[in-house]
């Protein structure tokens, strides 16, 4: 017997409350295919969307809501989350101001409302005060001549990083410890210049007794990150690791997943390898959490630093001319070459902005269809799998590597083998149950998948330290 609309609606409702998003938004489709003039529908997805961070989508079909019904201030609420999530504060200003006209007693819409406005506020100061080539965070910062704190129970960090360092580091991390500013401060100001000499694209060859192991998105959850060493070995002269961004945001763990890597990478210069993800930028970095968790944990000097980091970061890594790896995916123009990526001047770009290549690089996103298509994330686009092909028989590529994406099984080859995803933050947000997974990579360049399950971590929720108005999405 077929199911009306209301039950499609509540079964979707039912899934999306117990996090089977994807379920719910198949739920709700079925339902709108019937009853397709109902915004709660359309605003009910619009929420799963939003949970699937495909924000263009959510966007979209909220203001379809609105388009049936102008009154729905649940609609103008769940648009202005959208935009909020996007980093654009104007756009959600706009929404909260609509959702309060509409709901007038809705206390949660004018909190979200005045707080938004506070955030477009603090904006547009900065932007007043801006200078165009402003001075480096570390800028009068005497390292040298900082103190460590006399409490400090921890290995000293002389002038060269050392295995003794870096493992005590991660043992005082696990008990809920923090760097002294002297050595957090040194460690980036190293990193820093270090990636300044680095190309845009990093070329990586493997000798016969070497391996490279290939990570996706880890976002902060850094007891994951510790069973992926625990289960693959530490970095070393022969384990090398290559993270292929998203190092950062929503895990509550983010400034301590960003030093072990930074601490790594120090230590072993040729054995780990980091590429910038779409959460290496400083306005992700303002609503999901890791300026929050630099602010709190360090200060705002430490979040300042951290983004020069960040911008100096390489954007994707060539391994043995056969795979590319780059955080989100291809380009909107057919004829991008390797050669080109390695001229992406990141360092007069910095941020990505709405367009270019640096910005198609770390946000785009594969698709089942041919050709390319609008994004569902509302930045970027998406590209089918004739997209992909003609893009590795041009540069004579096997397939590229990306993250960017929660995969089920932590994992996905996709476009008939020319796109693969993997991602690496298993159980992400400790709320979607995916595994997480990585790829093993020898000199014979054939691709071992590995798939794991989320560990137990201390009782701090994820996005502990983002921006409140995500809050209650």
């Amino acid at each position: 017997m077929a199911k009306d609309a209301l039950t499609l609606k509540n079964e979707a409702n039912s899934a999306l409350k117990e996090g089977n998003i994807s379920k719910a938004v198949e739920l709700y489709s079925e339902a709108i295919k019937l009853d397709s003039q109902n915004a709660i529908l359309y605003s009910n997805r619009s929420l799963a969307y939003l949970k699937l961070e495909d924000f263009g989508l959510a966007i979209n079909d909220a203001s379809k809501a609105i388009e049936i019904d102008p009154n729905f201030a649940k609609a103008y609420y769940r648009r202005a989350a959208a935009h909020i999530s996007l980093f654009q504060p104007k756009d959600a200003v706009k929404d909260y101001k609509m959702a309060v006209n509409k709901a007038p007693n809705d206390v949660t819409a004018r909190s979200k409302l005045r707080e938004c406005e506070g955030l477009l506020k603090k904006i547009r100061f900065q932007e007043a005060i801006q200078v165009s080539d402003p001075p480096s965070a570390l800028e009068n910062v005497n390292i040298d001549d900082m103190d460590v704190s006399a409490d400090y129970d921890g290995v000293e960090l002389k002038a060269q990083m050392t295995e003794e360092f870096v493992f005590n580091m991660l043992e005082r991390f696990q008990n809920g410890k923090k760097l002294p500013l002297k050595y957090a401060y040194s460690i980036l100001r190293d990193i820093k210049e270090h990636y300044e000499k680095v190309p845009s694209l990093v070329d990586v060859r493997l000798k016969d007794d070497e391996t490279l192991v290939v990570c996706g998105d880890t976002h902060g959850q850094f007891y994951d990150l510790l069973n992926i060493f625990k289960l693959h070995g530490y970095p070393s002269h022969t384990n090398k690791y290559l993270f292929n961004g998203d190092f950062v945001d929503r895990g509550s763990w983010s400034t301590e997943v960003a030093f072990t890597l930074y601490a790594f990478k120090l230590l072993y210069p040729d054995s780990i390898f980091l590429n910038r993800g779409n959460h290496e930028t400083d306005d992700m970095n303002k609503v999901y959490g890791f300026e929050g968790e630099c602010k709190a944990k360090y200060n705002e000097r430490t979040f300042n630093i951290f983004s020069e980091t960040f911008t100096a970061l390489p954007l994707g890594t060539l391994i043995a001319d056969t795979y590319l790896v780059l955080h989100g995916g291809l380009f909107s123009n057919d004829n991008v070459t390797l050669d080109q990526l390695r001229k992406i001047d990141r360092f007069s770009t910095k941020q990505p902005g709405q367009s270019g290549l640096m910005m198609e690089m770390l946000w785009t996103d594969p698709q089942t269809q041919p050709g390319r298509g609008v994004s569902k994330r509302g930045v970027g686009l998406q590209f089918g799998p004739d997209v992909s092909k003609k893009f590795c028989e041009a540069n004579g590529l096997r397939a590229i590597i990306r993250s960017h994406e929660v995969r089920d099984q932590g994992y996905e080859v996709e476009h008939d083998g020319y796109c693969i995803t993997v991602f690496s933050a298993p159980n992400y947000c400790d709320s979607t149950g995916n595994k997480g997974a990585v790829i093993k990579v020898k000199k014979d360049m054939e691709l071992d998948f590995h798939q794991f399950e989320a560990v137990p971590h201390p009782n701090i929720r994820p996005m502990a330290y983002a921006n409140g108005l995500l809050s209650g999405m």
